[in-house]
């Protein structure tokens, strides 16, 4: 049924599957004998983070944030707010932000200021995907899942007006859905 409003497949649910595994090889290797917390910032990289996490070989904790500048239009308004924060402490843990994908670069650079003042011992962002052409603040990613190009994404975790979600792939949601 959503299948009719996206224009193409950017990511299959294959090669996500297979990019998750990668991911979690690096961060295993990375984080091993750390005291570890994944952050998920939802709601975007909730299915993302959950695949992730399935492969991930260490003992961690795993909290969630919610950080919102987007409202249920298709461009960000600039204005982020915390929605809901972390119930641990991170101080002095090793800190890995789970993110759904870097667009303007704004909300990753507000949630990283945010937490650095919660003084953790290190502080890396895993984001799914990278939208570059929209990059309005050069925020650093340390592992970034896969380059897509500027184009309406939707699908495994990210949504369009709280929609699309649960959608096994990556999509390009077509133009007329959301202009209307």
């Amino acid at each position: 049924m959503m299948d009719k409003d996206i224009a193409f497949v950017i990511k299959s649910e294959e090669e996500i599957a297979a990019r998750v595994a990668e991911l979690a090889d690096v961060l295993n290797k990375q984080y091993k004998d750390k005291d570890t917390v994944f952050i998920g910032v939802l709601k975007g990289s909730f299915i993302f983070m959950a695949d992730l996490m399935r492969k991930i070989d260490l003992y961690c904790d795993i909290d969630f944030m919610a950080v919102s500048s987007y409202g249920s239009g298709s461009v960000t308004s600039g204005q982020i707010k915390i929605t809901k924060d972390l119930t641990l402490d991170i101080k002095g843990r090793h800190v890995v932000v789970i993110e759904d994908i870097l667009d303007s670069g704004l909300t990753l650079d507000y949630l990283k200021k945010y937490l650095m003042t919660k003084e953790p011992a290190s502080l890396s962002v895993c984001a799914l995907l990278d939208k570059k052409a929209r990059r309005q603040v050069d925020v650093g990613v340390d592992l970034i899942g896969f380059n897509i190009p500027d184009a309406f994404a939707v699908g495994y975790g990210l949504d369009y007006a709280q929609k699309y979600r649960n959608l096994p792939y990556i999509g390009v949601l077509k133009p007329s859905v959301y202009s209307k």
